[in-house]
């Protein structure tokens, strides 16, 4: 997604995360709109009123009146959307945990699958932008699971709600307005433009603002498709983007380094790190993310896992007791979804569980000593 913002588990990263599987997704793996009851519109006298005035500032703005009726004909109110604007958790993932969710193993395989069928468009790209094709490959694993998550809720709903709502109003109405826009250009109809909660769309989950600013016709058919199943769109997109932001053709971006001065876990690995590295950090304002991907952009390239280990947690767990104590509560009855070593709400929800059947002080935290206990 294509904002300045420092990386918490909130906000439209939930939704990105919710594309990574592993323990606290949907078990299913349905897609969030299909899951969540208010992700579907309904009645709000309060937002009909707020479209209506709507309507005028957007044709001040030189938006066709058929473009905005067509774009709120199914268009509604979702409290789910708002729901997830106002209860964004505050605390931030651990790098490690981060690394676990989106560049894990299997998002390797994933990833070299997807640069080896998508390989001729990536070269094309790299040529014409100057940006190294993994690094690609790997902003398209992040955002949306290369292709596969991008997101199903109609952004026009999504946009509008978070706009009459208020918390962010003006930053929504003008996302709104840019996609409008991208609706008036015909390069997408109402019906397909979808995206996350937070209205990132496509394959690597531009925002309507970013995507009037840099989304390309790559393919030459006259529309900037980041929507469709061909990927080639939205990757130039991303290419484009990083280009005008700076990108180095040729330059590196990061690398495990014992001697680095960038360390995101107390006793994890040490990173250097170029200004390409930057770059990425304009595309998500973190440095999680952009060490992500250029850890992915590796892995995709044939590289090998980080040579560091990471050390226990502030809870004295190392990633494979945190898995093990999450087999173990699955096998005591409470769910945790698939075990991944990655403690979410659905696994503190079952430690929580488990301490209250046990008589337990209910804290919802990992120990050694719980551990032990379940094993």
């Amino acid at each position: 997604m294509i904002e300045r913002r420092s990386f918490l588990l909130s906000g439209a990263a939930l939704s990105l995360l919710s594309a990574c599987g592993g323990a606290d997704r949907f078990a299913d793996g349905g897609s969030v709109a299909t899951v969540d009851p208010g992700l579907r519109p309904q009645r709000n006298a309060g937002y009909d009123a707020w479209v209506a005035a709507f309507r005028g500032r957007a044709a001040a703005k030189g938006l066709r009146e058929d473009v905005i009726a067509r774009a709120f004909r199914n268009a509604g109110f979702l409290p789910g959307v708002v729901e997830r604007d106002r209860n964004q958790t505050e605390f931030k993932r651990s790098f490690e945990d981060y690394l676990s969710l989106v560049a894990n193993e299997e998002k390797v395989q994933q990833g070299r699958a997807a640069y080896a069928r998508e390989r001729r468009v990536l070269d094309a790209v790299e040529a014409k932008y100057g940006v190294a094709s993994q690094i690609v490959c790997a902003i398209w694993g992040v955002e949306s699971n290369f292709g596969t998550r991008m997101g199903d809720i109609p952004v026009i709903s999504a946009l509008s709600t978070l706009a009459y709502d208020g918390r962010r109003g003006a930053f929504f109405e003008g996302q709104l307005i840019a996609a409008l826009k991208i609706l008036q250009a015909g390069d997408v109809s109402p019906e397909r433009m979808t995206g996350s909660w937070a209205g990132a769309m496509g394959h690597t989950q531009f925002i309507p603002t970013s995507y009037l600013a840099f989304a390309v016709d790559f393919t030459g058919d006259g529309r900037r498709d980041i929507w469709g199943a061909n990927p080639a769109d939205g990757l130039a997109s991303t290419a484009a983007y990083l280009s005008r932001n700076g990108w180095a053709r040729g330059g590196g971006w990061s690398r495990e380094d014992a001697s680095g001065t960038m360390q995101p876990d107390p006793g994890g690995p040490r990173f250097s790190v170029s200004g390409n590295f930057r770059v990425i950090k304009r595309y998500n304002n973190s440095d999680s993310y952009a060490l992500a991907v250029g850890y992915l952009a590796d892995r995709i390239a044939g590289g090998g896992p980080l040579r560091q280990k990471f050390g226990p947690d502030r809870y004295g767990l190392t990633q494979p007791q945190r898995k093990r104590l999450q087999e173990l509560l699955n096998r005591a009855g409470f769910d945790v979804g698939k075990p991944d070593g990655v403690l979410g709400p659905k696994s503190r929800a079952a430690i929580e569980a488990y301490q209250r059947e046990a008589g337990l002080p209910v804290t919802g935290n990992p120990s050694p000593a719980l551990l032990a206990r379940l094993g």
